[in-house]
């Protein structure tokens, strides 16, 4: 009498195999959104225009100051704050748009704020000045970075 073997061949994963191939895409999924990490590059990227604003708002000043015989464009105070149109704000927007800026610059997360016209604004950002050094901030720095620029 003669055996006869049959062979079957399965072309089908198995559930484990199925298990790991899943497991390892979610590892590397999180990998690469934690390497990635969209909220982290859009706060870089506004605390880096908050930067550069500070600056010009700071330079602008300043060169206002040196062709006007050192007097600052307006009363600044010694506390902090913010420059703007509304009472108790810092308006210096008249004394420095067109000549030393094109528009005010504002902070990228200020609510309801921006540049329109010297006649209704608001930066976001602060002015105070202490003794002879002037310093501009952004209060709205994002990531736990302070950003003032004092010259």
């Amino acid at each position: 009498m003669k055996i006869i073997s049959i062979r079957v061949s399965s072309k089908a994963f198995t559930l484990i195999e199925v298990l790991v191939v899943v497991v390892i895409l979610a590892i590397l999924a999180s990998i690469v959104i934690f390497a990635v990490n969209p909220a982290r590059q859009i706060a870089q990227a506004n605390n880096a225009q908050r930067d550069n604003d500070v600056k010009a708002i700071l330079d602008a000043v300043y060169q206002y100051t040196v062709n006007n015989r050192g007097d600052y464009p307006v009363v600044i105070p010694t506390d902090p704050t913010v420059i703007g149109s509304d009472d108790f704000l810092v308006d210096i927007c008249e004394k420095l748009v067109p000549d030393y800026l094109t528009a005010m610059p504002f902070d990228p997360d200020q609510a309801g704020g921006g540049y329109a016209d010297c006649t209704s604004y608001n930066t976001g950002y602060t002015i105070a000045l202490d003794g002879d050094r002037l310093a501009v901030s952004a209060p709205l720095a994002e990531l736990s970075k302070v950003i003032t620029v004092i010259r």
